[in-house]
């Protein structure tokens, strides 16, 4: 199995929705990637231009990041080609690391409006550089620039940035460097979700070190998706038993809720889902689910009061 670090410049739309297309928000123009072996030494590298079909004019940002014109394109292949010939070089079962996610997500999207077949039919496991820095660094959330990083590894810059095949290579030697650092990293494995999953076979129920994670078939709406048990309920990491809620759910947003409950053996369990719209009114959710401080607990039941109040101001306001 081969791990593929790639990485892609796209160009867009000027914002004009008559001129934008909503089925391909962002073109790909270039693909870059090197491919590691077993090792995660670099075997292999892949770098083409692509010549775009959709968006015709060089959005004036994209050219300024990337420092490349329309006409560098001309002599790019089809979408199709350049697609299909990296997929022959990727090899058979790849696993895939970017820095971030949006390069997956965009990749797929251009696949499907080129009418190629799909990488996957449901949730698929992937290495997301960006977040393994943040979790190295135990920073959270927060996520740094990719130069940002390069220059705290003290990682030669020997390439300009902004250029797919770059940028490929620098995510590459970020990797190397952390699992140098920490090799446990390659357990905290992230999960695309361009396709979600729609049988029940396919839900994804994995655990984490500190924290446990579901993603959950498609529903055909919002209510439907809260009146499942599946979703709804919240375990116990360790007894993997459903507890009872000391703080039901309750939204922060339209797209989060928050629940709380509580095992006798083994304390405060947090539970997060997150809505996610797919296809219309259809959605589906990512739960995570890790244990908590008492202290944290508190300030989650402070949260609810405050979202229960602005939803009351909310309505008092209409």
């Amino acid at each position: 199995m081969n791990t593929i670090v790639f990485d892609l410049e796209w160009n867009q739309g000027d914002g004009n929705t008559s001129g934008d297309n909503k089925d391909i928000p962002f073109e790909i123009i270039e693909i870059g990637a090197v491919k590691l072996d077993d090792k995660y030494n670099i075997v292999s590298k892949f770098s083409r231009l692509v010549k775009p079909r959709v968006y015709k004019k060089m959005h004036h940002i994209t050219g300024k990041l990337i420092h490349m014109q329309m006409r560098d394109l001309e002599n790019g292949d089809p979408f199709e080609a350049v697609f299909m010939d990296f997929w022959d070089w990727c090899g058979e079962n790849p696993i895939f690391c970017t820095f971030g996610s949006q390069d997956l997500t965009e990749l797929q999207r251009n696949v499907r409006f080129f009418g190629l077949k799909p990488l996957s039919d449901k949730p698929f496991p992937y290495y997301d550089v960006q977040k393994l820095y943040a979790l190295y660094k135990k920073e959270g959330k927060n996520r740094r620039s990719l130069e940002y990083i390069v220059e705290d590894f003290e990682i030669t810059k020997d390439i300009p940035f902004h250029r797919a095949f770059a940028d490929a290579y620098y995510t590459a030697a970020v990797f190397q460097k952390l699992l140098l650092k920490d090799s446990n990293l390659l357990n905290y494995v992230s999960y695309d979700v361009f396709n979600p999953p729609f049988s029940k076979k396919d839900e994804l129920n994995v655990s984490f070190d500190t924290y446990d994670k579901f993603i959950s078939i498609v529903y055909p709406d919002r209510r439907a998706l809260l009146e499942t048990r599946s979703v709804v309920t919240v375990r116990c990491r360790e007894c993997n038993k459903n507890v009872r809620k000391k703080i039901k759910w309750f939204p922060v947003n339209s797209r989060q809720l928050f629940a709380v409950g509580y095992c006798e053996k083994h304390g405060f369990i947090k539970s997060k889902i997150r809505l996610v719209k797919y296809d219309g009114e259809k959605v589906f959710a990512i739960k995570t689910t890790k244990y908590i401080s008492e202290e944290e607990k508190d300030r989650i039941n402070t949260k609810k009061e405050h979202a229960l109040e602005m939803r009351k101001k909310h309505k008092q306001s209409k």
